[in-house]
């Protein structure tokens, strides 16, 4: 899946929640000194600026389908390696990365299982492979209070809880079914604190995401009922979304 918006409105959107997971996913890969690595969906970057600065950006390579996200990519990190690319077809040879990370990316892919085998195939004999995707499919995600006042709006929508790996456990079967070894899984958190509803509501009106498309297309009328929806479930403020991430990695 390509988000072609602009990188603000996703930083807007994801970014306060992707900055936080990026470090935990780079630490449950293993990632230090010394290793070249590849950030598959680097989206703005959250996860590339960490990767930038545990190994350098000349030892960065780093790929979206999104070109508005690839050229603020270029612009935020000189020196990295930026493709427009999917991730089920890297532009790289076998063997180049001693690492290749994917954050929040898996359950976008038109096709998991040759996405992560992509990985693999440009990762080195043992290298790791790394991912990790939200908890769409249960109530501790960071778009969980907004489908949940969707669905109750229209029982009918198709939210984000049917996407691949959003499931417990099932990132590692994605893992295992692309032929990666010694799999292991783990829980990421990320919590972020909203100082007011505007501003936790805003975000949804950029038109990022599945979420974003949805609104999108409501009508007028149909957006205010829905805004107002979560407006009700949200008491008081400020108040803080604690946000559940399922990760898996695996040797290549």
């Amino acid at each position: 899946m390509s988000f072609d918006v602009a990188a603000d409105a996703y930083d807007r959107y994801m970014g306060k929640y992707s900055l936080l997971l990026a470090p935990r996913l780079a630490d449950f890969a293993g990632v230090g000194s010394g290793q070249r690595v590849l950030d598959v969906g680097c989206g703005p970057g959250a996860l590339t600026a960490v990767l930038v600065a545990r190994v350098g950006a000349s030892a960065v390579a780093a790929v979206d389908p999104s070109p508005p996200f690839v050229a603020a990519v270029r612009e935020r990190y000189p020196g990295v390696q930026v493709v427009l690319a999917s991730a089920e077809g890297l532009p790289f040879p076998d063997l180049t990365f001693d690492a290749a990370l994917a954050q929040l990316v898996v359950h976008f892919m038109p096709d998991p299982n040759r996405g992560l085998r992509e990985m693999a195939r440009v990762s080195r004999h043992d290298g790791v492979v790394a991912a990790c995707v939200w908890d769409h499919a249960g109530d501790q995600g960071p778009l969980s209070l907004f489908w949940s006042a969707a669905r109750a709006l229209d029982p009918e929508v198709e939210d984000e809880s049917q996407l691949p790996g959003v499931r417990e456990g099932h990132l590692a079967e994605l893992f295992e079914a692309a032929g990666l070894r010694e799999i292991e899984a783990t829980v990421l958190w990320a919590s972020v604190e909203h100082e007011s509803f505007e501003a936790w509501w805003e975000p949804f009106t950029q038109g990022v995401g599945p979420g974003g498309s949805y609104l999108a297309g409501l009508s007028s009328d149909r957006q205010d009922e829905l805004r107002e929806r979560c407006r009700a479930m949200i008491p008081t403020t400020p108040f803080v979304v604690v946000a559940r991430a399922w990760a898996a990695r695996g040797l290549a």
